[in-house]
Formats: C-alpha cells, sequence, structure tokens
C-alpha cells in the first residue's frame, strides 16, 4: 500500500472532539478568508449568479453567520444589539464603504470574538439565545461547520470563474 503525506484531518485525527471541531472550523474560515486573495474590488464584488451572492458577500455573510451562532446563541443579544441584519439574506449585501480590506477584517474580528465566546463551554453545554431554542455546543459547531463548507464550495466556483476569465 503506497504511503501518502500526512493531510490536515490526520493531523487532528487523534485530538479531542473540540479541538476537531474547531481545527476544522479554522480551516473553513481560512478558505473564506483566502477566497479573496488577489482579487480586485470589482473582483471580489462581481456578481455571477443570480442571486446577491459574491465573494466579497459570502465573505461578510459568513461574519454574520459568526455573530448568529457565536454571539447571539451564546449570549442572547438580539441581531439589532450585535448590528447584524435581521434576516440572513441581507448579510450578502455589499454598503459602498465594503472593501476586500474592511470585510476580511470584519470578518477575522468574528472569529476571534467566536473563539473566546466558546472558549470556557463544553461540547454539550446548551447555548439558549438563538431563536430556534436550546442547542447544544456540539451542533452549533457541526451546523456552523456545514454552512461553511457550503460557502467555501460556491466561493471556490465563484473564484474559478473569476481567475480564468
Amino acid at each position: 500500500m503506497p504511503s501518502y503525506p500526512p493531510t490536515f484531518a490526520d493531523r487532528v485525527i487523534a485530538q479531542p472532539a473540540r479541538a476537531q471541531f474547531e481545527a476544522f472550523l479554522d480551516e473553513h474560515r481560512g478558505a473564506l478568508h483566502g477566497c479573496l486573495d488577489g482579487l480586485t474590488e470589482e473582483q471580489a464584488r462581481r456578481s455571477l449568479v443570480a442571486s446577491r451572492t459574491t465573494l466579497l458577500g459570502l465573505v461578510k455573510h459568513a461574519t454574520f453567520v459568526e455573530k448568529v451562532w457565536f454571539d447571539q446563541a451564546v449570549t442572547g443579544r438580539s441581531r439589532a444589539e450585535i448590528g447584524i441584519p435581521a434576516a440572513s439574506e441581507e448579510s450578502f449585501v455589499l454598503d459602498d464603504g465594503d472593501t476586500i480590506a474592511s470585510v476580511r477584517h470584519a470578518h477575522r474580528e468574528a472569529c476571534d470574538a467566536s473563539r473566546r465566546a466558546t472558549s470556557t463551554l463544553g461540547l454539550d453545554d446548551i447555548l439558549h439565545g438563538h431563536p430556534r431554542g436550546p442547542l447544544p455546543l456540539r451542533w452549533v459547531y457541526l451546523h456552523v461547520l456545514r454552512e461553511l463548507a457550503q460557502h467555501c464550495g460556491h466561493a471556490d466556483i465563484l473564484r474559478e470563474q473569476l481567475v480564468n476569465e
């Protein structure tokens, strides 16, 4: 049987479940953050599909996701208090002031805040702040990971279209 170099998954397989969740979340956070590498502002904003989805909008939406699941769900603060849109669809909308640098900065800050917000919680701790109802942190990690993975796939396709024009 051939020997293959270790993959990201191989490096975390022996870690506790929480460390695995956090490693996979960070891998997907980084991939979304990196989808803007080397693009112009115009490319990052370019709409290539019928929806509002753009690469810059995907990263802006990922910031919204972090705040919904690791601020609202943990603290119980409302979306208005957090300063995010009431509806998920609105989180893709780009303002005139949104730039690659500003959206990346907001995303980095949201990810850092998410790590801090969950640092003292256990996977089975129940979060009461999301309108969906009480949910264990484990479920929230899985949900966010699923959402980030979907958006990474969207970003891969959009980026491929942009760089191969």
